[in-house]
């Protein structure tokens, strides 16, 4: 998605929990995937990472799921910042880069949260590209917690080299289904202008089979909503009565 989004549009924190993944091991020399096994949960609490093309309902699934949630896309760059990438011809910032998003701060809250069981995010206004305030962020208990965006997947490795990860998911669906779910939503919220929003949805539109395959590589999962929710199930089945429904 574009960044961030109104403060008013987020849900809260709920419990739930986690266990050691695994990795296959790389099949071409760059690709490699999780395995999730919830017999293998240890040591709570550890994050989820859902990812996938925006629009792809990550979101929804998330507040779905009654488990803790960390928006991602509060840690994008704010405007006016030097290192943001820019789009060919000057037409803007390139919002879908992963230049523009704030990877270590994302990491580094995300373990908090695992490390102390509360930590303080950002909020994002997408319509000002900037940050409008915090919050924080409290797992109550909580053994297992979701951390969703679209560049979710570029901590992967570094959440499962620290013993973090309990799972890393990518949705995916329908391009058309995606282009038109991000479009209306994008609109509603006037996140930018039409015309701006209409460029990006072409632009991601012919891209999400690549944007579906790097995440693969960087280890995540894709598939479906229902079994994206079926994996997650799994894990809260295996953390029993931690996680309220």
């Amino acid at each position: 998605m574009l960044p961030g989004r109104a403060p008013a549009e987020r849900a809260g924190a709920r419990p739930h929990s986690s266990h050691p993944d695994r990795l296959r091991g790389p099949r071409d020399g760059r690709q490699w995937s999780l395995v999730t096994d919830p017999s293998d949960i240890a040591r709570p609490p550890r994050v989820i990472l859902l990812t996938g093309p925006s629009g792809s309902g990550k979101s929804r699934l998330s507040a779905r799921t009654g488990l803790p949630v960390m928006r991602l896309d509060d840690f994008y760059k704010e405007a006016g910042d030097p290192t943001l990438p820019q789009l060919p011809h000057g037409i803007g910032v390139d919002w879908d880069s992963v230049r523009s998003w704030d990877a270590d701060a994302a990491l580094a809250a995300v373990r908090d949260l695992c490390a102390k069981g509360t930590t303080t995010v950002p909020l994002y206004d997408i319509s000002l590209s900037a940050r409008v305030g915090t919050e924080t962020l409290t797992l109550d208990g909580a053994a297992l917690f979701i951390a969703e965006g679209i560049f979710a997947a570029d901590i992967v490795s570094r959440c499962h080299e620290l013993g973090l990860l309990a799972d890393a998911i990518c949705l995916r669906g329908r391009p058309t289904t995606t282009f038109r779910r991000r479009l209306l939503r994008d609109l509603r919220e006037g996140r930018k202008s039409a015309l701006f929003l209409l460029r990006r949805g072409w632009r991601l539109l012919r891209a999400e089979g690549a944007i579906v395959q790097r995440h693969r590589e960087l280890g995540a999962h894709p598939c479906a909503r229902d079994e994206a929710a079926e994996r997650i199930g799994r894990l809260r089945a295996a953390s029993g009565a931690r996680t309220p429904m």
